[in-house]
């Protein structure tokens, strides 16, 4: 269960923000996973911004990030999707604004044909075929864990034109009931795209600008 947003007695009175960042990863067997290509670089830049800015900060980090991590902030390791849900589950304050930056599975490993062993496949056997389920989104359960929260969502997209880019960015502002979406990658092109329900786009050009950005939006210094 999610606490209220009240700081503990004594404790700090600063608004709590909450980061994810870095690659998750699904088991395939007990030495094997797959998993995504992500630094958690992203995450350190946002977690200064929103330090400056005035936030206690939560960064949930996957254990396979290779960006040091960042400093002056509480940052607690998550491994697969579900371990990243149940750490957002027992935060003991609530955010008010949450940036979802990890890089999560998209699929988890149903079943293993042609495999030999139990705890670590055998590679004597000759080819082996994965077959993947696709994962539970995390993005779309939020908005119910948090729903005072300003939730950011990421949109990073390779293939087709920049236009098909935001339109997929927007989908999932409908789709997960988010506040606003970052949008990046080989098909929006140059930069980050912040974007919010109803259209409205703003340009960025680096990571360092867009966490600036966010982290004024966070405090609601630029309006929604």
């Amino acid at each position: 269960m999610i606490a209220d947003a009240r700081p503990p007695a004594g404790g700090s009175a600063r608004p709590l923000a909450c980061i994810t960042c870095g690659p998750a990863g699904e088991p395939i067997d007990r030495v094997r996973r797959i998993t995504n290509f992500s630094t958690g670089e992203i995450g350190v830049h946002l977690a200064r911004a929103l330090c400056a800015a005035g936030f206690d900060v939560v960064c949930f980090r996957g254990e396979g990030a290779t960006f040091p991590q960042p400093e002056g902030c509480d940052v607690r390791p998550f491994t697969t999707n579900a371990s990243l849900a149940a750490g957002l589950q027992c935060l003991v304050r609530t955010p008010v604004a949450v940036f979802h930056a990890a890089a999560l599975s998209d699929f988890t490993v149903a079943g293993i044909e042609g495999a030999e062993g139990v705890h670590k496949l055998g590679s004597r056997g000759g080819d082996v075929r994965l077959v993947l389920t696709p994962a539970e989104k995390i993005l779309p359960r939020m908005r119910g864990w948090f729903p005072d929260a300003r939730i950011v969502g990421w949109k990073y997209e390779l293939d087709g034109t920049r236009d098909d880019a935001v339109a997929r960015g927007a989908a999932q502002l409908a789709e997960a009931s988010t506040d606003a979406c970052v949008v990046n990658g080989a098909a929006f092109g140059a930069g980050f795209g912040f974007l919010l329900p109803g259209g409205r786009l703003t340009g960025l050009p680096d990571k360092a600008g867009l966490a600036a950005h966010l982290a004024a939006w966070a405090c609601g210094a630029i309006p929604r």
